[in-house]
C-alpha cells in the first residue's frame, strides 16, 4: 500500500521516527542502524512496510530496499514477528545476516535480542534456500560500481577468513571495508581485510 514515504524528520526516539509529509506525521518503527543515520529537521526517504493487525496499523521503515526485503523474509520465518525481525536487523546488517545464514553462523544471528540458538537455527533452515552469496556482496553492484568478478574475489576472501576462524559477520565487514577492492586479486584483498580485522 505504501511503498515509501519521503519527508522531514519531525521527531525521533530510540525505536521510531516521525516523518512529516503533507502536514501528516507518520510514526515509523525502524532498526537502530537506520535511526542512527537520521536527524531531526533533515529530509529522509524510508521504504515502508505496513503491518496490519485487528487492533493496530504499524509502519516499519528502512533506508534501503534491501533492508526491507530482508525484513519481509524474516517475517516469513515461523515464530518471528515484526518486533523480532526489527531486533535482528538492529543487531546485524542485511548483508551480515545473509552471510550468517549462508555460512550457518548461529552465533552471529543469536546476538539479536529475543533470538536464541533454537530460533537462529530455524531461521537459517528456512532462509538458506532463499539467499545467495552474490546478494550478500551485492550492495555495491546495486550502485553499478562493482563487477561480478569483483564479487567473486570478495566471496573467496570472505570464505578464507571464515576458514581462519572469524565469524561470517566479521569477515564480511572486514572485506567490505577494504578500499579499492575491485583492483585487487583475492590474495591482496585477503591481506587487506586481515589488516582491518586487527583494527576491530
Amino acid at each position: 500500500m505504501l511503498a515509501y514515504i519521503r519527508g522531514r524528520v519531525a521527531d525521533m526516539d530510540e525505536e521510531s521516527v516521525i516523518l512529516e509529509n503533507g502536514g501528516i506525521g507518520y510514526r515509523i518503527l525502524a532498526p537502530a542502524p537506520v535511526l542512527r543515520e537520521l536527524s531531526v529537521g533533515r529530509e529522509a526517504k524510508l521504504h515502508t512496510y505496513l503491518h496490519v493487525r485487528e487492533d493496530a496499523l504499524t509502519l516499519y521503515g528502512f533506508l534501503r530496499r534491501d533492508e526491507l526485503t530482508m525484513f519481509r523474509l524474516l517475517l516469513g520465518v515461523s515464530g518471528i514477528g515484526p518486533k523480532g525481525a526489527l531486533g535482528v536487523l538492529s543487531a546485524v546488517t542485511s548483508d551480515e545476516l545473509r552471510f550468517a545464514v549462508l555460512s550457518e553462523d548461529v552465533k552471529t544471528i543469536s546476538r539479536a535480542p529475543g533470538i536464541g540458538v533454537k530460533t537462529a537455527k530455524k531461521l537459517i533452515l528456512e532462509l538458506k534456500d532463499k539467499l545467495s552469496l552474490e546478494e550478500a556482496l551485492g550492495s555495491l553492484a546495486e550502485d553499478g560500481r562493482e563487477e561480478p568478478a569483483d564479487q567473486d574475489r570478495k566471496g573467496e576472501a570472505v570464505q578464507a577468513l571464515t576458514a581462519l576462524g572469524y565469524s561470517s559477520a566479521e569477515a564480511l565487514r572486514a572485506v567490505s571495508q577494504v578500499e579499492e577492492a575491485g583492483q585487487m586479486d583475492t590474495e591482496t584483498l585477503l591481506k587487506a581485510a586481515l589488516k582491518h580485522m586487527a583494527l576491530f
